[in-house]
């Protein structure tokens, strides 16, 4: 058992100076969102929600709720990093928004993610 237990060891060191292969950076295009209220009803895509008032997209951002990015085929990330900082104070302007996000494309506890700190506004 000593000389398996070696080996694994071994290899263990061996593989800690290896670099790590990271994700390629993506860029997805799509709306942003608040995640809480679409996720309640679909139609809640804009800052206006129904029943909520006007500024609804907006203010669930500042007070830190997920915020996320709706795609044209209808796949949904929640945005991380340094866009959703601070209260998402980056992405509040932004709600209901078309935008370009360029960033690490991932998963957490089933969802999609896409974790960057800047967006470019589409025309």
């Amino acid at each position: 058992m000593k000389p398996f237990l070696a080996v694994v060891a071994a290899a263990w060191f061996a593989s800690a100076g290896a670099p790590i292969a990271l994700a390629a950076p993506q860029t997805v295009t799509g709306q942003v969102i608040d995640l809480a209220c679409y996720t309640l009803d679909k139609a809640n895509t804009t800052n206006v929600h129904r029943g909520r008032g006007y500024t609804c997209g907006q203010a669930c951002a500042k007070e830190g709720f997920a915020v996320g990015l709706l795609t044209g085929d209808g796949k949904i990330y929640q945005i991380t990093g340094g866009l959703a900082a601070d209260k998402n104070a980056k992405l509040v302007p932004h709600m209901s928004h078309a935008v370009k996000i360029t960033g690490d494309v991932g998963e957490r506890d089933g969802v999609a993610t896409i974790a960057a700190n800047d967006l470019e506004m589409m025309k």
